[in-house]
């Protein structure tokens, strides 16, 4: 009756997300047919423009590394006729708060998880599907291809335009001192486990009979401190760079799931600037995406280390049981992903 229950719950998102992405799309076609090119508008940016950017971990994490080496690069190319202005953190809200923001104008750029920009544009959340890669190398290929490129574009329509691919890392589970580590797919059952508003993840989770909820990343850690959850799952340059580890004792490395993310601008400004400051940001953008991506996955070696340094249990299960429970998570979203993507990710596979 639970796993019923859980798929019902979960179909009924999936409707309702089809179903919100038609209204969306319906009442966003005003704002798409401003979205034309400077040269069609005759509009320009006032000068000097600020840009502001929001995402919600902590400096200190790759895309906050990356993202400032961005901001240096833009205001040194344009002469400061572009500012970056970096909110981290969560100071501009949380992650679906930053791409509301983004729809409505209110953030300029920002950089979350491929899952959560799939709340609008529904096929953007493909890359997390469960144990799809077994290492960067593949991911990145799988991300860089023209299939997956050619997804950025449905997100137009909602003021987003997609700049560039960083990178979250391979997301593993970690757990409380009275939860212990997770040996094995039995140890999921009924854990109560923080995760994203991404519904690949959370569907990966269930099941795993696992019971997952979403909360906003930048409140996540006194959450775990005060119990409302006994788990979360993240990568591990996320655990690490925001200290996670102290309020979470047991890290397993799973790598259920790999997590890509859009770094992207609002359309309406983008459409404006002129060829060169394009240029400028697109230029900006893809060394930030390599400096990020190389970031991670050289913390993801390192960082293995550094946190059993502070005390954490490190263990590392037996992923074949886990990659076959949660087989049935593909056959799931074959109706929201469409044939043609369907096929792409199964021969990829």
């Amino acid at each position: 009756m639970m796993r019923k229950k859980w798929n019902f719950t979960i179909w009924t998102c999936i409707i309702l997300i089809l179903c919100l992405t038609g209204c969306r799309i319906k009442s966003e076609e005003p704002v798409s047919e401003q979205h034309q090119s400077s040269e069609e508008t005759d509009e320009t940016p006032e000068y000097p423009l600020t840009i502001r950017v929001g995402y919600s971990t902590g400096q200190d994490d790759p895309r906050g590394v990356a993202l400032d080496d961005f901001k240096k690069e833009v205001e040194t190319a344009t002469d400061g006729r572009i500012l970056i202005e970096i909110h981290p953190s969560g100071e501009l809200g949380s992650d679906s708060e930053l791409l509301a923001g983004m729809i409505d104008g209110s953030v300029d750029m920002t950089v979350s998880s491929a899952g959560n920009y799939a709340l609008y544009a529904t096929k953007l959340g493909v890359s997390a599907l469960p144990f799809l890669f077994d290492d960067f190398e593949s991911a990145w290929k799988f991300i860089d291809s023209p299939q997956i490129q050619a997804l950025g574009s449905d997100l137009e329509v909602y003021n987003m335009h997609v700049l560039a691919y960083f990178d979250n890392g391979f997301r593993c589970v970690t757990t409380s001192e009275k939860i212990g580590p997770i040996e094995t797919v039995e140890d999921m059952a009924g854990l109560n486990i923080r995760t994203p508003e991404n519904q690949i993840v959370m569907e990966t989770m269930a099941q795993l009979q696992a019971k997952p909820h979403s909360y906003p990343f930048a409140e996540l850690k006194a959450a775990l401190a005060d119990g409302s959850f006994d788990a979360q799952e993240n990568p591990i340059p996320v655990i690490y760079n925001n200290k996670l580890y102290e309020v979470q004792k047991y890290l397993s490395v799973t790598n259920h799931s790999y997590d890509a993310m859009p770094l992207t601008i609002r359309q309406d400004i983008w459409v404006k600037l002129s060829t060169e400051d394009q240029e400028i940001i697109a230029s900006a953008a893809e060394k930030a995406e390599t400096e990020n991506r190389n970031l991670v996955s050289q913390q993801t070696e390192d960082y293995v280390k550094e946190l059993e340094a502070v005390g954490m249990v490190i263990n590392y299960p037996d992923l074949k049981p886990f990659r076959e429970a949660t087989a049935g998570v593909l056959d799931m979203f074959q109706a929201v992903y469409g044939e043609e993507l369907i096929g792409f990710v199964t021969n990829y596979q």
